[in-house]
């Protein structure tokens, strides 16, 4: 490997190497899942990392990029749990400062800033907030200190600083607000994010640099020497095959299931995990009149209103879930928190017919800190439970990539040799090199593809660079270049590309990951599953009873989905959403 320096980004290979690692862009299609499959039981491995979240798949990029052998398994789909059910910010959590975890801010906030100037800039944007004032005299300079120190703490920095308001301003900002919610307010910056194409973009990046990556793939036991994890046993969950994987050490860096697995391994954690519930509702833009995001105090946590294209995301919630921590339900009484939360500053409130989508996910918590999940630790832990295997938990997903170093810091006593430094601070993830030159471009490559500049724009912001490969698989077939049915936002050809590329391998993949029309469509997806199931089926070879299959199991989920959000409690609407069958009827619990 050579290694150029190209301004302040480290060029770790050149060209030719890349091609040679694992194709031009890290493709993980059908042919490539195959022989994945071969080599996860032909080669031995320093690293095995199990779990598809941004931290598993951060973790098998630090690792390749120091130059170890990895392979990562993931039972469902990348960013199957948490990854996709975030608040999709980078941001360093004001509420933390008054929690006084001054490093786990300084930290998140110098990670959004090389999220937005170095690793991802085409996933990774600016997003501001409107913070309102509501006591006079105190209040003001309280909340300027705090958002001094926010817009200080991670160094350098590429988003505006705070910026005071008066009532009048603030209202000119985000009219959408009842007059006597405020005395005025503060203006101020963070980023956001695709949780789960940032995540995929992450195991994509792995694979780009030689890590095998293989998504439908259960680890079901662990492999032992003594006392010592030598490797796992795997499971395609998609076939049913099974085999062994040999490592120097295997990371568990599998979110809320971490404790399952070390229990699969016959272990004992270091620590215990907590999963807390967070809920969020999806409304249209149009029913917020408002220029700004908005973070509001409630009494357990705060709340946002968060731009996200042509709609609004709200919430969260923050309570205990001891159900299946796969499909996390929100309740009736979830969306009603955040409805009666944000309908109190709100001059025309929401109702629950304005809904578009609800999604809820887990956060894995370090327990034990409090009793309150709100209060739980959001620092990350690692541990070595035994000789051969680290673990992670906790933290939150804008500082996924020191976790993943971290864990990868933790294995060294377990490799050979001497462990390179991680680079990844460096390293772009695929699409983030040329984005800029190309967005420059946006008028003549749109003419030259035959779509509308807006529709390029849309599509520079999801793959970057990469959207020369998303737009060459329509050359010849123009209908591809036309919406998916129901779902506007999105080109058919995306569908295509997430299956010859993105290694999605069911409609729930594409609908509610690949992209999001699962939540920011009031059909839920309902209107575009079998025209996606239809695309699908021309690169996985799926025949009509397949298709019919894929679309019922959908359908049923969604039905189900919908089942659980009027129920008034955790234990009903987990019993209505476990109603609806699996689209990997082949994994087992513990899923991993």
């Amino acid at each position: 490997m050579r290694s150029e320096l190209q301004g302040d980004v480290i060029d770790v290979t050149g060209d030719s190497e890349r091609a040679e690692l694992a194709g031009p862009s890290g493709r993980l299609g059908p042919q490539a899942r195959q022989e994945n499959w071969d080599r996860l039981g032909s080669e031995h491995f320093d690293v095995v990392v199990i779990g598809g979240g941004v931290v598993g798949t951060g973790a098998a990029l630090d690792a390749v990029t120091r130059g170890l052998r990895v392979a990562l398994v993931e039972a469902r789909d990348f960013a199957a749990g948490t990854s996709s059910r975030s608040s999709k910010l980078f941001h360093g959590g004001l509420r933390y400062l008054e929690q006084f975890e001054f490093g786990l801010v300084r930290e998140a906030l110098h990670e959004r800033e090389l999220m937005l100037t170095r690793i991802a800039p085409h996933l990774v944007k600016p997003v501001s907030f409107l913070y309102p004032l509501k006591h006079r005299w105190w209040e003001r300079p309280y909340t300027a200190t705090g958002l001094l120190m926010y817009d200080t703490m991670g160094g350098a920095r590429s988003v505006p600083g705070q910026k005071h308001l008066t009532r009048a301003g603030a209202l000119r900002l985000f009219p959408g607000l009842r007059h006597d919610a405020l005395i005025g307010g503060v203006r101020y910056y963070d980023a956001q994010a695709d949780d789960a194409r940032h995540t995929l973009t992450v195991a994509r990046t792995a694979a780009h640099y030689g890590a095998v990556v293989r998504s439908s793939t259960q680890v079901i036991a662990f492999l032992r020497e003594a006392d010592r994890i030598t490797g796992v046993r795997i499971r395609d969950v998609e076939t049913g095959a099974e085999q062994d994987v040999t490592a120097d050490v295997v990371v568990n860096a599998t979110g809320v299931w971490t404790d399952e697995m070390q229990r699969l391994a016959g272990t004992r954690g270091r620590f215990r995990v907590r999963a807390s519930k967070g809920v969020h509702i999806v409304v249209p833009r149009d029913r917020i009149a408002a220029e700004s995001g908005l973070i509001l105090r409630t009494e357990k946590s705060v709340l946002f209103v968060i731009p996200w294209r042509n709609h609004w995301i709200i919430g969260t919630t923050d309570t205990d879930w001891n159900f299946d921590l796969a499909h996390p339900a929100a309740t009736k009484a979830d969306i009603d928190y955040i409805l009666e939360h944000v309908n109190a500053v709100l001059a025309t409130p929401l109702t629950h017919d304005d809904i578009e989508g609800v999604y809820a996910g887990l956060r894995p918590l370090l327990a034990g800190e409090s009793e309150q999940s709100s209060k739980l630790s959001r620092e990350h832990a690692v541990a070595r439970p035994a000789p051969g295997m680290v673990a992670i938990a906790g933290g939150k997903y804008t500082t996924y990539r020191i976790m993943a170093k971290d864990a990868i810091d933790a294995a060294r006593e377990d490799l050979r040799g001497w462990i390179r430094p991680s680079i990844t601070d460096k390293v772009p993830l695929l699409g983030a090199d040329g984005y800029h030159a190309l967005v420059n471009q946006v008028d003549r490559l749109a003419e030259e593809h035959g779509v509308h500049p807006h529709r390029l724009r849309h599509l520079l912001d999801r793959y970057g660079s990469l959207v020369h490969e998303v737009l060459a698989l329509a050359e010849g077939r123009p209908e591809l270049l036309q919406p998916i049915p129901g779902a506007a936002d999105y080109l058919r050809v995306e569908v295509v590309y997430a299956v010859t590329h993105e290694a999605a391998l069911h409609v729930s993949d594409v609908l509610t990951r690949r992209t999001r029309i699962s939540i920011e469509y009031p059909h839920r997806g309902l209107e575009s599953s079998e025209a996606v199931a239809r695309l699908m089926a021309e690169t996985l070879g799926w025949d009509d009873e397949t298709i019919a299959r894929e679309v019922d199991v959908y359908r049923k989920r969604v039905e189900a989905e919908r089942a659980s959000q009027s129920e008034p409690d955790d234990q009903a609407a987990d019993d209505a959403r476990s109603a609806a069958p699996e689209f990997r009827p082949g994994v087992a619990e513990p899923v991993v």
